[in-house]
C-alpha cells in the first residue's frame, strides 16, 4: 500500500537552500585521514554535523536524498488514515528520528516511561531454520513498549543498575555501571529463560560506505582461530538475507544481524513500529492476542522502503579535527601501541560499482565490521546468527567526538553503560582485554591524550 508523503512547495525550498550550503571548507591539511567518508566527506563542527547529504552527490541524487529524508522524518499514526497510517497496534516509537535523533546516537532515557531510542531484543534458547533468533511466544523477537488506543503495550521496562570500579595503575578509581533490565507488567506471563538484549539506536550516516565494502576485504579480515597469534580472533556474522533467500555477510546491527541497509530498514519499520512492508508483510503482532485486525499489509510500499535505505545510504561522514594536534596525535599512537586499531580498522575502501557517490571510495571508519568476543563484561547471553552471548560487531568511531554536540550526551556501548568514551573504554574485554590493561597502565596525561584523539574523529 502505497504511503502519500506530502511535499510542500515552502519545505522543499528550504531543503534545496539549506543543501546548498551543506559543503564547507576543505580540510586544512592533506592528511587523507581527514576524509574520513572519502568524496562524500563534509567538513565542520557543527550540531547538524550527522545531518548532511553526502558532498558529491549529483543535482539528481540530491533531489532523491530530499525526497528520502522526507520518508526518514515521517511519522506515522493509526490507521486508516490519509498520510503515514500503519503505526503499531504494539511498536517501540513512531518515526524513525525517534530513535535516531539528529542521526546520532540516542542517550539512555532519563526515565523508562518512555525508553526513547532503547529496546530490548528478545529470545529463546535455540535458533530458527536460517540461524536466526528464536522468537518467544506471545512477545516474538522485541519487547513493545507501547500500543496503539485500546491494546495493552507488551510490557513496561525497569533497570537496576549494577556498580563496579576499575584501579588505574597510578592509583586512580574508575567508577562503572552496569544496567539489568527486566520487564514490568507484562500483558501476560513472561516465559522464563527468555533472553534479552537492550540495544541503544547508534548513528546512521556513513552506512551506504560500509555496505559498499567489497565482501572480499571482510572476509580477509577474518581469523576465527587467531592464527596468526595476536589474540584477536574476529569474524563475519553469517545472516538471512530475506531478499535473496540465502546466507550472506552480516553488516548491520550490534551483532551485524542484517546484511543490506534495506533489510534493516525494513527490520525497523516492522520491529520498532509496527509498519509492514513487501519484505516483512506480517505484522510484528501476529498470533498475539492484541494482532491487527486490518487486511491492510503490507502498509509501505517498495517505494517508501527504498527511499528510506537511500537515505542513510546518502548521508555523509563528517570530517575529524585537529589531528596535528600534539595531544590528539600522541593519542593517534597510544591508541595504535594498544592494539586498538586491530579490530578499530581505520582505512576501508568500496567497491568500483555500485552507487557513483559511493563507489571507489578510500574511507576512515575505524571499524572491520566483525564479531569479536568482548568478555563477560559486556555479554548478553544472547544469539544472533552466528553471533554468540559474548560476541559483538565493532562499531564505527567516525563521529564519536561530536556525539556531545549533536546529541547532547555520552552515553556509549550496546547499552549505554558507559558515561564517557573513558568508561567505554574499560568495558573492553575478551579479545581486547590486552588493550584494556595497556589503557589501564597510562598514566592520566595519556589517558587524556588517547580521549583527546577518540574526541577528534
Amino acid at each position: 500500500m502505497p504511503v502519500n508523503f506530502p511535499k510542500p512547495a515552502l519545505f522543499l525550498a528550504i531543503c534545496l537552500a539549506l543543501a546548498a550550503c551543506r559543503k564547507t571548507d576543505v580540510p586544512p591539511t592533506e592528511n587523507p585521514a581527514y576524509q574520513a567518508g572519502g568524496g562524500t566527506t563534509v567538513f565542520g563542527f557543527f550540531s547538524d554535523a550527522f545531518e548532511q547529504p553526502c558532498a558529491n552527490l549529483t543535482d539528481a541524487e540530491l533531489a532523491r536524498h530530499l525526497d528520502a529524508d522526507v520518508v526518514f522524518e515521517a511519522t506515522f499514526v493509526t490507521a486508516p488514515a490519509a498520510i503515514h497510517p500503519g503505526l503499531g497496534p504494539l511498536f517501540n516509537q513512531n518515526s524513525c528520528v525517534s530513535c535516531h535523533g539528529r542521526n546520532g546516537r540516542a542517550a539512555f532515557p532519563e526515565a523508562l516511561v518512555d525508553p526513547g531510542g532503547l529496546l530490548v531484543r528478545l529470545s529463546l534458547p535455540g535458533a530458527g531454520p536460517h540461524g536466526e533468533p528464536l522468537a518467544v511466544p506471545g512477545f516474538g523477537g522485541q519487547l513493545q513498549t507501547k500500543a496503539i488506543w485500546g491494546t495493552q503495550p507488551e510490557a513496561g521496562l525497569d533497570v537496576q543498575w549494577v556498580d563496579e570500579v576499575r584501579q588505574f595503575v597510578d592509583g586512580t578509581a574508575a567508577p562503572l555501571r552496569r544496567p539489568v533490565f527486566a520487564p514490568q507488567k507484562p500483558y501476560t506471563a513472561f516465559p522464563t529463560g527468555a533472553l534479552l538484549s537492550p540495544r541503544l539506536a547508534p548513528p546512521v550516516f556513513g552506512l551506504g560506505l560500509l555496505e559498499a565494502i567489497p565482501e572480499a576485504d571482510l572476509l580477509a579480515a577474518e581469523d576465527p582461530d587467531d592464527a596468526n597469534g595476536d589474540g584477536i580472533s574476529g569474524r563475519a556474522n553469517r545472516v538471512w538475507d530475506w531478499q535473496k533467500n540465502t546466507l550472506a555477510i552480516g553488516r548491520f546491527g550490534w551483532k551485524a544481524g542484517q546484511p543490506t541497509i534495506l533489510q534493516q530498514s525494513a527490520a525497523a519499520y516492522s520491529g520498532d513500529m509496527g509498519v509492514t512492508s513487501p519484505m516483512f508483510p506480517t505484522e510484528n503482532s501476529a498470533g498475539q492476542p492484541q494482532a491487527d485486525p486490518l487486511a491492510d499489509d503490507p502498509e509501505i510500499d517498495w517505494k517508501t522502503l527504498e527511499l528510506a535505505a537511500f537515505y542513510t545510504q546518502s548521508l555523509a561522514v563528517p570530517a575529524p579535527r585537529s589531528l596535528e594536534n600534539g595531544d590528539v596525535a600522541a593519542g593517534k599512537t597510544l591508541f595504535e601501541n594498544a592494539g586498538c586499531a586491530t579490530c578499530h580498522t581505520p582505512r576501508q575502501r568500496t567497491l568500483a560499482s555500485g552507487l557513483p557517490f559511493l563507489a571507489d571510495q578510500t574511507f576512515y571508519p575505524y571499524t572491520d565490521l566483525l564479531l569479536h568476543d568482548m568478555g563477560e563484561g559486556l555479554a548478553d547471553a544472547r544469539p544472533e546468527f552466528a553471533a554468540n552471548g559474548r560476541e559483538w560487531r565493532t562499531p564505527p568511531l567516525w563521529g564519536i567526538g561530536l556525539t556531545r554536540i549533536v546529541n547532547g550526551h555520552t552515553n556509549f556501548m550496546h547499552d549505554g553503560r558507559a558515561r564517557s568514551l573513558l568508561e567505554a573504554v574499560l568495558w573492553h574485554g575478551g579479545e581486547a582485554e590486552n588493550s584494556r590493561e595497556k589503557v589501564e597502565q597510562m598514566n592520566a596525561a595519556e589517558r587524556g591524550q588517547l580521549i583527546r584523539f577518540l574526541e577528534a574523529l
